[in-house]
């Protein structure tokens, strides 16, 4: 699997430094990619990764609604997310070189 990463140059929405897909290679998902996931700078400085979800109305609240969960342990999403960011934190020091 390979991380790509497509930048937020426009600044909206505010804290969104870029989108994120996952490439994967072999297996039963070669050739696929998962869309939908989006890196974020918190307001203390610290980064987060969102995950695809779809929202929907109940009452006239809207909601949203995980896409990619865990099936038993809740701390298997923070693997994924530790991935995401490290490879953007690669990603921008391969940015600041080139430049």
């Amino acid at each position: 699997m390979t991380v790509r990463f497509i930048p937020n140059d426009k600044g909206n929405p505010p804290g969104k430094l870029a989108d994120a897909e996952l490439h994967f290679s072999g297996g039963p998902l070669d050739g696929l990619k998962l869309l939908g996931l989006g890196v974020w700078e918190r307001r203390n400085g610290g980064r987060n990764v969102t995950f695809p979800a779809r929202q929907y109305s109940v009452n006239g609240e809207r909601r949203s609604f995980a896409l990619l969960r865990p099936v038993a342990d809740a701390a298997s999403q923070d693997k994924l997310r530790a991935l995401i960011l490290d490879a953007y934190a690669a990603h921008e020091h391969e940015v600041a070189a080139s430049a």
